[in-house]
């Protein structure tokens, strides 16, 4: 088919580019068109392993810029003649030699969908029509964002099954949908209020805001559908459904108004997964984990400081009536003040004469019980656990089994409560975790802080720690209906594929909790439940009445009835939060043809004959759609599951905008510059700097702040562009390197193609400042481009746009490089200190694990901009090593207080000269230490000096202390290598 063609030829450079190259007197890569094969003799099996685990080896370990893979650009070749869409193309013209996307793929589609050939209602028209239907739906992809090649892949197989069974004569419906995505919609506008009109959600009213949304998804939110009919899917466009669509929401009331008069949904206060930053519970599928081995400082929205996670801080709760200290350890310190109790080890013999007994909390005054529970580690910490309900899961069953209050200590906004006192009120609670640590260690209760490797749940959408925190919330019960799911697949019902899918379906769904299904959202399906207020009664917070109704008309006469009081006594308020995306989108089989009415489709295609869909989302929408299906229509609301695996990255990650590594499939079609290059760090870097610098613009523009963009461009060109890319890349366009001849030519195209961009975008970006210079530049860099010779300006170009440019937003890469920037620094000072020129020794970094792993990424880097021969990477901690030990006679310095950087300075260096210069230099700060320390001997400096600026100092007297070790240890490098040297000399006499 189509689609393998597009496959097997990839296509990533313009023409653009091709002419560039070409002009530089570069070559391009191509494939040969030689249609002879060479003779071989037929292989053993032996060999044929041999080449197979090789191959895997390949595929596991190396880039897209693996040398068996060759991009070539082709000439793209149009349709010319005159065709009215939706007519017919005229096939007796000639086709062109080499295939061309853009002549063959020309105006079939609005044929096919003109002709009506993707309706079901064309099967009975057909010759070979059998009495058959096959019916399924597409996994309705996000309103929010365009379409990668993990949907494509979906397409594809999906495209291929419809296309299949309507050529056997099936009566085939395969119906497009996209779901409203609750959360990534409403954050996606917000940022375009922010950015058009400074305004945030909460200066609008709900009806005001929700304007805005559906102005947005009308002028926006048809992307997917463009992209699903260049891809060619053969759906049938009269039946889309949008998870909003008034019938579909008709369908989401009728759901939740029937599951909760069965009792499956109910109300209820419970640990929920909270994002601070976006003020509202998120589901399991948005949670990422972060594994951390240690230590490690994490950048948090919301805070300018990055915040350190990653590591296990021990405290003392002083004895309540008697001498002595219940110490307990904690990851999560700011929770503290939410503490009702602690929890020991029955048989722990540490604490069996505490059983019963009491602690004080220190800033509470707080009786805090100690309870003894089997659930309690013994081995974690010190074995005594602190207890806090209301803000972790384990802690709150814990609470349940002993009666323990739940106390919540961090709000909704992310910030301490008033039940912390009010030192703490208002303040963010990272920030209230400095200030807890410091005040346990004024009242020397502060008992150490280590390394603890741990999981950080991290939120998928906007970046923020999780915080769990208890909240009322609308729950479904899923046991009993998923054990119904379970026995489905077991007595043969439900069909998965592949069968190795169902050991997880049956162990998850024999394990599942019930669901969270409410969202602090606006944009969505309100909950249709409404808060009860009746004349005269005393509702509280404690003692809520709610009723629920597919209106408000008929809530309003269930609270009548359910109450025993006149309708007009009552007053209703209803529920301002949404329901989880994923609730929706579990109806969608049947809601899709028409349910709950009983319409001819879902007669004719009810239950749908297959579901195809990636394997990430068995849980999270399968077992749902499988759960609510059966349960609100009778019938399973599909025969056939079939699982595909998915398309990742080099790294085997899956596709996320959020990693950055999503591919437009549009773009595997019709080729394009920069969006599926083979990059670099070096070139993500610049890219991201690019773009970076682009955003800039926007705002200074947007703002009037014009100054602020000249700044942008200006460190753009001089510090990023010039300064460090470029004299990056010199080696790389000179075609030096280990590689292939090969890998080192694909290597200078694509360093050339970024260069091509980055010059020519930031001419177009400074224009409006300095036309004549830009325009000068800008027409000599023309001949490089696609020219049709017809006179062109830079002045009428349209001005870049961070839209357009999201492919190159790799913010890792820029965060990475801050270390390799001080890496290079210090080797140059390194160099000046021994006063190398032209010499280009060997350099050793001894580092943590992570920063070898950043530092293998940038190495090539480094040795240029360093002016280096090879950097060695050392982890002793690690147990890593790509070299030998760095040599005892090397000049050594420090970055960022972390990383010991060896310079191998062992020939051609004059050992009294450095030797006088290190002495200097220890002077010097030998000084600078002493005065530092002075200072922190002052009288009452712990009272008087801010705690940021004794932190400060302590900083920079570790910093010295470590440069003066490191001179003392290069001038006993020294000394050895003198010495060394005298017994040589005095062997040879």
């Amino acid at each position: 088919m189509w689609m393998a063609v597009h496959v097997a030829s990839p296509r990533i450079w313009s023409r653009d580019l091709q002419k560039a190259w070409s002009t530089w007197g570069c070559r391009l890569c191509s494939q040969s068109s030689s249609g002879t094969q060479p003779s071989h003799p037929p292989r053993t099996q032996a060999e044929k392993a041999k080449r197979r685990q090789a191959r895997e080896k390949a595929i596991l370990t190396s880039d897209v810029n693996d040398p068996g893979l060759i991009w070539s650009d082709k000439e793209k070749i149009t349709y010319t003649a005159a065709l009215i869409p939706g007519e017919k193309k005229d096939t007796t013209l000639p086709i062109p030699q080499s295939y061309s996307p853009e002549y063959v793929e020309f105006g079939w589609y609005q044929w096919w969908e003109k002709q009506g050939f993707f309706s079901p209602e064309q099967h009975s028209k057909q010759p070979h029509a059998v009495d058959k239907y096959f019916s399924f739906c597409i996994p309705p992809p996000n309103v929010t964002g365009t379409l990668h090649l993990g949907h494509a892949l979906t397409v594809a197989i999906e495209d291929a099954l419809a296309r299949w069974r309507r050529m056997q004569g099936y009566k085939v419906l395969w119906v497009p949908g996209c779901d409203h995505a609750g959360i990534a919609t409403q954050s996606v506008v917000e940022r375009m209020l922010m950015r058009e009109h400074g305004k945030c959600r909460r200066d609008y009213s709900r009806e005001e805001f929700l304007k805005q949304v559906w102005r947005w998804k009308n002028e926006k939110g048809d992307e997917i559908y463009h992209q699903l009919r260049k891809l060619g899917a053969s759906l049938d466009w009269n039946r889309a459904c949008f998870t909003m669509d008034p019938g579909f929401s008709s369908a989401v009331t009728e759901a939740f108004v029937r599951l909760c008069d069965s009792g499956l949904i109910y109300r209820s206060e419970g640990l929920v997964n909270w994002s601070c930053a976006l003020e509202s519970a998120i589901s399991d599928i948005e949670v990422d984990s972060k594994e951390l081995s240690g230590r490690t400082l994490l950048s948090v929205p919301g805070y300018q400081q990055k915040v350190e996670f990653g590591f296990m801080l021990t405290f003392a709760y002083p004895l309540e009536g008697q001498q002595g200290e219940v110490a307990v350890s904690t990851t999560r310190p700011e929770t503290m003040l939410g503490d009702v109790a602690i929890a020991v080890h029955p048989d722990d013999p540490r604490y069996k004469d505490l059983h019963g007994k009491h602690c004080r909390h220190p800033f509470t005054e707080r009786l805090l019980p100690i309870v003894t529970d089997p659930m309690v580690d013994v081995t974690f910490g010190t074995g005594a656990v602190k207890v806090t309900p209301a803000h972790d899961h384990t802690d709150f069953l814990l609470s349940q089994r002993h009666s323990l209050p739940r106390l919540t200590v961090i709000g909704g906004d992310g910030t301490m409560t008033s039940d912390c006192g009010q030192w703490l009120e208002g303040v963010k609670r990272f920030d209230a975790r400095e200030r807890v640590i410091t005040a346990l260690m004024e009242r020397k209760l502060f008992r150490g802080k280590k390394d603890h490797p741990m999981s950080l749940p991290i939120c998928s959408r906007s970046g923020d720690v999780i915080e769990p925190l208890l909240k009322k919330q609308w729950f479904v019960r899923c046991q009993e209906m998923g054990r119904k799911a379970v026995q489905a697949v077991e007595e043969g019902d439900l069909q998965i594929i592949p069968h190795f899918y169902t050991k997880m379906w049956k162990s998850w769904l024999s394990n599942i909790s019930d669901w969270c299904i409410s969202r602090q959202l606006w944009w969505g399906h309100q909950i249709p439940a409404y808060r009860v207020t009746v004349e005269n009664s005393k509702d509280t917070d404690e003692q809520e009445q709610w009723v629920w109704g597919r209106s408000a008309a008929e809530a309003r006469q269930r609270a009548a009835v359910k109450f025993g009081v006149n309708p007009d006594a009552i007053t209703l308020t209803q529920d301002p939060d949404v329901l989880d995306t994923w609730f929706s989108s579990g109806l969608f089989p049947f809601a899709m043809l028409g349910w709950p009415q009983q319409t001819e489709d879902l007669k004719q295609f009810y239950p749908n004959s297959i579901l195809e869909t990636g394997s990430d989302l068995i849980f999270f929408w399968v077992a749902r759609m499988v759960m609510l299906g059966r349960e609100l229509t009778g019938q399973l609301p599909f025969k056939q599951v079939l699982f595909h695996s998915l398309v990742r990255d080099k790294y085997g990650r899956k596709m996320s905008k959020s990693l950055g590594n999503v591919i437009d499939p549009l773009d595997v079609i019709s080729g394009v510059s920069l969006e599926t290059y083979p990059l670099s760090s070096m070139d993500r870097w610049i890219c991201n700097r690019l773009y970076s610098t682009v955003q800039q613009c926007e705002r200074g523009f947007q703002s009037y702040e014009l100054h602020t963009v000249t700044s942008a461009l200006h460190s753009f060109w001089l510090h990023s562009l010039c300064d460090v890319y470029l004299e990056s890349i010199k080696p790389v366009l000179k075609g030096e390197g280990s590689g292939s001849e090969e890998q080192r030519d694909r290597e200078r195209q694509v360093a050339a193609a970024v260069l091509y961009h980055c010059v020519s975008i930031s001419l177009t970006l400074l224009s409006p400042f300095m036309p004549f210079l830009t325009e000068e530049l800008w027409q000599r860099l023309l001949p490089y481009a696609d020219s049709d010779g017809t006179s062109r300006s830079l002045c009428v170009q349209p001005y870049p746009k961070t839209s357009q440019l999201e492919h190159w937003c790799f913010p890792k890469e820029e965060a990475d490089f801050s270390l390799v920037q001080e890496v290079v620094r210090v080797a140059r000072l390194l160099r000046a200190q021994c006063q190398l020129t032209k010499e280009r020794p060997d350099l050793w970094a001894v580092c943590a694990q992570d920063q070898a792993e950043t530092l293998v990424r940038f190495r090539s880097a480094v040795c240029t901009l360093g002016r280096i021969s090879a950097l060695h990477l050392h982890c002793p901690e690690a147990g890593f090593s790509d070299s030998p030990p760095p040599p005892k006679a090397s000049a050594v310095g420090v970055v960022d207080h972390s990383i010991c950087l060896h310079l191998s300075v062992q020939n051609g260096i004059n050992v009294d000269k450095q030797r006088a210069l290190l002495s200097q230099r220890r002077e010097k700060l030998a000084s600078k230490l002493t005065q530092a320390l002075a200072r922190t001997q002052m009288p009452n400096y712990a009272e008087k000096v801010p705690n940021r600026v004794r932190q400060e100092t302590e900083n920079k007297i570790a910093a010295l202390e470590q440069e003066l070790k490191n001179i003392e240890d290069q001038l006993l490098a020294l000394e050895e290598t003198q010495g060394k040297k005298s017994n040589g000399h005095q062997f040879n006499q």
